[in-house]
């Protein structure tokens, strides 16, 4: 760490130390989720565990009912899950990538983030994963594409092959059973990058249209609204003309993405602007509306202003209240429809992925969460299904929650752990 890491490093520790005392000692989550008034940080609040791993037996702690396993291990930072009709499941190894720094405090977040393992060489691949003999432990492991851009999301449909690269969309020929996909790809879809990276994708009930999360570059609009044309929105690319829209927009990074079966309405979990304290704003999930607009950066929740930004009223007035708090800063990234019976205990509902705060005085997420539904909208307060990533003190961290999706028997849940480099596997115990 040079000089000026360090320095900042020490003067954000003492504000963490200073905030602390002022933290709210609940969650903001639910639907009426009561939100601290915003207080701004001329420091940001920096605190990230430094990265530990799994060491021997060590692994996270189920729910009462269920039992967690290692379904895949010794990747490079596995971030998504794609699970394919066959069984196989496809992982998308990445890493954020490190730039020249430009301020101070690009130099102590670099810093941090190298010392978590959130930032460095990226893997660019994708691997395949086979569990021939269904026992929920993967035996054999294939390239499946490499040489990608921060491959992120992926999709399959009719035999063609989608992959959600920091830069665009891709479309790969795919035969069912295939180990590895052939050729470059076509590209379909350009996506400015930088800022948030990942490039989630989900295909549409029908299989005729590919919905694609882009984050913003900066946290309010830092550098411009300029910059941030084309972002913090849920792109839509119709397959059969090849023509993309953005669908809503004013979401500031919109990451996991799901269907509610019953009523065909896709849903979105979105990670919020940092800088006003530990539960302000509240990340969330909400259900997504063609042409909504959700407030970023004018505004947040219920319309609740943001005054660091020039603002427009008529956005404001537009703005769609999110449809359930998940907590400040927890991250949630991962997103998966979780149908009933298909873990003893929980119903029908949403599985997130909470990858964990770095914005707050006091962590929050680095857990696997449940919000349980009800005639297509959330119905309870969250469960926790796993957990233990973090060590008591906060200081450590063991993994940290990505990617969610529906195990290939059905009866499972399978997890991306970026800092353990493991896929876990939930089940009945």
């Amino acid at each position: 760490m040079d000089w000026m890491a360090r320095a900042t490093s020490i003067v954000g520790g003492a504000m963490v130390l200073l905030r602390r005392g002022a933290a709210p000692k609940s969650q903001a989550t639910g639907q009426s989720p009561t939100i601290p008034e915003a207080r701004k940080q001329g420091i940001m609040t920096l605190k990230m565990p430094t990265a530990k791993g799994w060491v021997g037996d060590h692994k996270p702690t189920a729910a009462p009912g269920l039992k967690v396993n290692a379904f895949a291990r010794d990747l490079i930072h596995p971030r998504w899950i794609e699970v394919l009709p066959n069984g196989d499941v496809l992982v998308a190894e990445a890493l954020q990538e490190e730039s020249p720094p430009r301020k101070l405090m690009d130099h102590a977040m670099q810093a941090t983030m190298r010392r978590a393992k959130a930032i460095g060489q990226s893997p660019n691949r994708i691997t395949l994963w086979r569990d021939g003999d269904g026992d929920g432990v993967a035996e054999t492991r294939h390239v499946f594409v490499q040489n990608q851009n921060q491959p992120f999301g992926m999709a399959m449909v009719d035999g063609t092959f989608y992959v959600g690269n920091t830069d665009g969309i891709v479309a790969f020929d795919y035969t069912e059973g295939a180990d590895r996909l052939q050729g470059p790809g076509r590209k379909l879809v350009d996506f400015k990058t930088g800022g948030h990276w990942t490039r989630s994708l989900i295909v549409s009930p029908d299989r005729s249209r590919i919905y694609a999360g882009v984050g913003s570059l900066t946290n309010i609009g830092d550098e411009g609204l300029e910059a941030e044309e084309g972002r913090a929105a849920i792109w839509e690319l119709d397959l059969a003309s090849g023509k993309a829209r953005i669908f809503a927009s004013g979401l500031r990074n919109p990451v996991g993405m799901a269907w509610q079966p019953d009523t065909a309405t896709l849903w979105t979990v979105v990670n919020e602007r940092d800088g006003l304290g530990d539960e302000t704003p509240p990340d969330y999930l909400t259900s997504v509306q063609e042409g909504g607009f959700y407030g970023w950066p004018y505004c947040y929740w219920d319309r609740i202003v943001d005054d660091r930004v020039p603002q427009d009223p008529d956005l404001v007035a537009r703005a769609i209240k999110p449809d359930y708090a998940l907590g400040g800063h927890t991250a949630s990234l991962g997103l998966c429809w979780m149908p009933d019976q298909t873990l003893p205990g929980f119903g029908e509902g949403m599985v997130i992925g909470q990858h964990g705060s770095w914005n707050r005085s006091t962590l929050s997420g680095y857990r696997m969460i449940f919000v349980p539904f009800a005639e297509g909208r959330p119905s309870g307060p969250p469960r926790d299904i796993l957990w233990g990533f973090l060590s008591e003190d906060e200081k450590f961290s063991y993994g940290r929650p990505v990617g969610v999706a529906i195990g290939p028997d059905r009866r499972s849940l399978l997890m991306a752990d970026d800092v353990g480099d493991v896929i876990w596997r939930v089940s009945a115990a």
